[in-house]
């Protein structure tokens, strides 16, 4: 006996993707889309592969907001599955469980959600496979969901479908945690997960357990592929397992090692390589790209006299790349200037007095703090760019990174050179 099933998470359809408007340029109805033509892809690849089962493990949407639309929209893949003869399978996470769209739908009929009350078990003769779940009831659940979790079914092939952060992931809450030491002991053939947006098989086998990861990545740190794992099981033996990229738009960071560059041609014959690389195996998908700019160069010179050169150079660069659709999402910078300041500073001249007077008030924390709000007062209102921030809030090393910025700069116009413009 043989079947398939796909196996995903963290759908999180119509997240609101806030501060894009503020990206001059940005493709924003694509972003936007993105969650919804990923779960078209997942329901595309399900009927075209004529998989037996999807399961979903938790937060298929993003919290109590009620637009039902996005209800509607889940509604509609879901009966195109079940048309096709795809059985689903879900349980709520914990965004799923605060949303009113999830309470007031009605349900689609062989599309099964499993009880927030209590663990179940769906045994599945035909197929020879049994599926255990439970969904959360509320946002937080802090307790170890798999010891209420019921026993394996004999003679099946048994998953278990849960929503848990397991044992701590970095940059995800704590819920359901549990350990791979009580998946396995369950005695299951495959764990489900999901919660965790980075894909990760944290067992091989016996079980298998497996994050896929989010459908689609929603920002700059949610990096690399996104998709959904393919199982195919014969005989209560899982015979394959392959990870299905269904993403349409991607993150990437791509940081370019500037060392002992002292031209932005050279700046940006680097990206262009590196851009071409990105689209090698997707044309379609669009790459968003968050550039980071580090080493010790000359062009941080160039930067402090001219700022905005390098951002420029490399969305120019991004233009010329034909291998792949690009947009550059931001490019940050973290060079350093070859530039000898602690000579520098001992100079008897205006660019010594400049480095002195950094040195002076970055010495004194409380000071500087007060130095720079005095600055700030005296210039009136503040640049739209930095209108919306409250500089109080601002801690020392913001502080003293604003004031290198404002060192390398004087110092470019001094001396055609820059200063370090780091942390003192």
């Amino acid at each position: 006996m043989r079947f398939s099933f796909l196996h995903a998470a963290d759908l999180h359809i119509d997240s609101p993707l806030r501060g894009l408007d503020a990206y001059e340029g940005a493709p924003v109805a694509r972003l936007r889309g993105a969650t919804r033509q990923a779960l078209v892809a997942l329901v595309d690849l399900a009927i075209d592969r004529t998989v037996d089962l999807v399961l979903l493990a938790g937060d298929i949407y993003d919290g109590d907001w009620a637009d039902f639309r996005t209800g509607l929209f889940f509604r509609e893949q879901m009966l195109r599955l079940v048309r096709a003869g795809v059985r689903v399978f879900v349980v709520k996470g914990n965004h799923d469980a605060e949303s009113q769209i999830t309470r007031q739908l009605p349900e689609v009929e062989g599309v099964h959600v499993f009880s927030s009350l209590k663990s179940e078990t769906l045994d599945l003769p035909e197929l020879g496979a049994a599926i255990h779940g439970r969904s959360f009831p509320n946002r937080a659940v802090p307790e170890d969901l798999v010891p209420l979790y019921p026993p394996p079914l004999p003679g099946r092939f048994n998953i278990g479908l849960l929503h848990t952060s397991l044992t701590g992931r970095e940059g995800h809450d704590p819920y359901a945690p549990t350990t791979p030491g009580m998946l396995a002991a369950k005695g299951y053939d495959y764990f489900a997960l999901g919660h965790v947006h980075a894909r990760e098989v944290v067992r091989e086998a016996s079980p298998r357990i497996v994050f896929p990861g989010n459908l689609q990545g929603r920002h700059a740190r949610e990096t690399g592929p996104k998709g959904c794992e393919l199982v195919v099981v014969e005989d209560g033996v899982l015979v394959s397992a392959e990870f299905v990229a269904l993403d349409v738009v991607r993150w990437h960071r791509v940081d370019l090692d500037a060392s002992g560059m002292d031209g932005i041609d050279a700046l940006a014959r680097r990206f262009r390589e590196r851009g071409a690389a990105l689209g090698a195996d997707a044309r379609d998908r669009l790459h968003a790209v968050r550039v980071v700019v580090e080493g010790e160069s000359a062009l941080h010179r160039l930067e402090a006299s001219q700022p905005g050169t390098i951002a420029a150079a490399i969305h120019a660069a991004a233009q010329d790349v034909d291998q792949a659709e690009l947009w550059i999402e931001s490019v940050r910078l973290a060079l350093r200037s070859p530039f000898d300041r602690a000579a520098a500073a001992e100079r008897n001249d205006a660019t010594g007095e400049v480095l002195r007077l950094v040195d002076a008030i970055a010495a004194d924390e409380a000071g500087m703090r007060d130095w720079f709000l005095a600055q700030l007062a005296e210039l009136g209102p503040l640049p739209s760019l930095v209108a919306d921030a409250d500089p109080r809030a601002l801690d020392a090393a913001a502080i003293r990174a604003l004031l290198g910025d404002a060192e390398a700069t004087v110092l470019a116009q001094l001396t055609g050179e820059a200063a370090e413009g780091d942390a003192r």
